[in-house]
């Protein structure tokens, strides 16, 4: 992890929090967050890391279970391991294979605009590629 505001922040196994954060660091979450995290850097959620709450982030990488609202600006990187529920907004996705993907995602261009193209809409349990609604 890069460090751009400062230095890295953890949230240890076997750690439970109930609350928001603010920060302009990076976080690792390897813990059990219930609240929101709001961070102009990079989130991270270990194999065993929990959230339910709201994600706001530059970039994140996924390997444990998230539920909620989920905002990455930049690049969302689903490891195989991940599990995400709710609602995802991001720029760029990249989900590796076995990875559980049960959101509603909106992708937008890096000026927060919709594609250019019309809408695409991909069924995650089957191998088609997208259609147009």
């Amino acid at each position: 992890m890069t460090e751009l505001g400062g230095q890295p922040n953890r949230i240890e196994k076997n750690t439970k929090i109930k609350g928001d954060i603010v920060s302009e660091a990076d976080f690792r979450i390897d813990g059990k967050l219930d609240g929101n995290v709001k961070t102009s850097g990079k989130v991270v959620i270990g194999i065993d890391g929990y959230i339910h709450g709201k994600v706001e982030c530059v970039n994140a990488d996924i390997e444990g279970n998230f539920n909620g609202e989920l905002i990455v600006s930049d690049l969302l990187t689903l490891k195989s391991s991940a599990v995400i529920e709710g609602t995802v907004i991001v720029s760029k996705l990249a989900v590796d294979p076995g990875a559980t993907f049960n959101a509603s995602c909106t992708m937008k261009g890096r000026e927060g605009k919709g594609a250019v193209n019309s809408p695409m809409k991909q069924s995650a349990t089957t191998n088609e590629p997208a259609k147009a609604s």
